[in-house]
């Protein structure tokens, strides 16, 4: 009987694990990442300002390029943490064998890898020190975080933690990457109890997708809106955004599929994310533009204005007036026959 050769034999072995996979979804969620790749790394990040916090327990996540026929910035923006205790990890740019594999962030009770990216504002590469919860209530760090003080009262201040100096490197591995690896604490966290995204995030990055403004093609890497607030929703598009539909929670933000040739979505094991060597003739196909500072711009859910229908006056009907009949005076009678006048 007639041996299978050695590529016959690697088809049945990657049949039989992709259907090890498919039959155990838990499995191959902690074993492998799948998500966009792309064959040139993303802008840098541009320079931002926090907006205050708009409400307590509310957690800072930051903003980042993301990818859908080409990069687009997802402004910063606050959102509730979708039970307390829970920590926001960002997602992540990381090169591997040529292409830049997004990482998707998540909720944990405590803080995971991020790639070292300095995102600002506690996000610094590695951590977060923008603030902890104590109990259902999240204390805020004010030497790190702009906070609404008439609003939010659980606040600290410990300036030991900040950061002055940071690069605006917007992904790990590669020309001119950053070098971080993940520590054992961090694999435990990637490991343990995660949630995805909000509703609210997802709608955020939709919204933010569906405005042309939003695109490096168009903003060169400065967007105008770089942090906001309040997340983007129904009633809080920026300018020009079209209407988009929400995915059901706890759906990958990234997951939509790439339309663009050079483009191309694969399993990525987590453990080979960041030991390929750096190929330099593959990275960075498109030059990076130089950046400036933008100051954010808030852009509030826009207020409900009550129209209140014009008053109609009723036509008011005036009675004529009847003139009433004159009487002349009697005068006396000439005897010649002409009237005389009263004295």
């Amino acid at each position: 009987m007639r041996r299978p050769s050695y590529p016959t034999k690697f088809l049945i072995l990657l049949l039989f694990f992709s259907l090890m996979f498919a039959a155990n979804p838990i499995a191959a969620r902690a074993s492998i990442s799948i998500g966009i790749s792309v064959n040139f790394g993303p802008p840098a990040l541009p320079y931002y300002e926090q907006p205050p916090d708009p409400s307590p327990n509310y957690i800072w996540s930051p903003g980042y390029w993301a990818y859908d026929g080409g990069y687009y910035w997802v402004p910063g923006t606050w959102v509730p943490a979708p039970e307390p205790g829970l920590y926001w990890t960002p997602g992540y740019w990381g090169w591997n064998n040529g292409f830049y594999y997004w990482n998707q962030g998540y909720w944990a009770p405590q803080v995971g890898f991020y790639g070292g990216v300095n995102y600002g504002y506690g996000y610094y590469g590695n951590g977060y020190v923008g603030g902890v919860w104590s109990g259902d209530q999240f204390r805020y760090n004010t030497a790190v975080t702009n906070v609404n003080r008439s609003r939010v009262r659980n606040v600290f201040a410990n300036r030991a933690v900040l950061v002055s100096q940071w690069n605006r490197v917007s992904y790990n591995g590669g020309r001119g990457g950053a070098t971080a690896r993940p520590t054992q604490n961090q694999l435990a966290v990637q490991r343990g109890h995660r949630v995805a995204a909000t509703t609210t995030q997802v709608q955020h990055q939709r919204i933010a997708a569906g405005s042309r403004a939003s695109f490096a093609t168009v903003n060169h890497g400065r967007p105008a809106n770089t942090a906001v607030a309040h997340a983007f929703s129904s009633s809080n598009r920026p300018a020009g955004a079209r209407s988009t539909a929400v995915r059901a929670r706890n759906t990958p933000v990234h997951a939509a599929a790439v339309r663009t040739a050079p483009v191309r979505t694969a399993p990525v094991r987590a453990a080979q994310m960041h030991a390929a060597p750096v190929r330099a003739a593959q990275v960075h196909a498109a030059p990076q533009h130089p950046m400036v500072q933008h100051a954010f711009t808030q852009h509030a859910a826009p207020r409900n204005v009550a129209h209140v229908a014009p008053q109609r006056m009723a036509p008011q009907r005036v009675a004529p007036q009847r003139a009433a009949p004159q009487r002349a005076a009697p005068r006396d009678q000439n005897p010649n026959g002409h009237d005389k006048a009263p004295h």
